[in-house]
């Protein structure tokens, strides 16, 4: 009998289109993320960054069922509850100190999710670019919102 594996590894700058990679067809039931530097995107719409960047651990839906979802200690929040959390109100500030990493979530455990005002940080040298980038999606997970 061919024992089950399960390996963990999402890096600070995880590769947003990862590939869940599963062996069922060799017996055997293995989930690996696969890395790589987060591709640079020219794109400021908050929707068009979310699949590129976010889409890939939290869903398409924003509902936390990524196809990395699997390979993950604890499981994506479901971002389309984070106004329901707090009395119905978009806590937008606290959005955006999580994606730069100023402030961080006792969900994500080790530090899994990428911060991802380092990244854009890292794709371009205007720090105007950076910001724009990071509003658009915080105002783009505020759409997400299950009403």
């Amino acid at each position: 009998m061919i024992e089950c594996m399960k390996r963990i590894s999402i890096p600070q700058f995880l590769f947003p289109a990862a590939i869940l990679l599963g062996l069922s067809g060799l017996g055997l039931a293995q989930t690996t993320v696969k890395q790589a530097p987060a591709r640079p995107t020219t794109s400021i719409d908050g929707k068009d960054l979310y699949h590129e960047y976010c889409a890939v651990c939290h869903g398409a839906d924003g509902k936390g069922a990524g196809p990395a979802a699997a390979a993950m200690k604890k499981p994506p929040s479901d971002l389309t509850r984070i106004s329901r959390g707090n009395n119905g109100h978009f806590p937008d500030e606290r959005m955006m100190r999580i994606l730069t990493g100023e402030e961080s979530v006792t969900a994500h455990g080790s530090k899994d999710m990428p911060t991802w005002g380092a990244v854009f940080n890292n794709m371009t040298t205007s720090v105007d670019m950076v910001q724009m980038r990071l509003h658009a999606l915080v105002s783009y997970l505020e759409k997400l919102q299950a009403k």
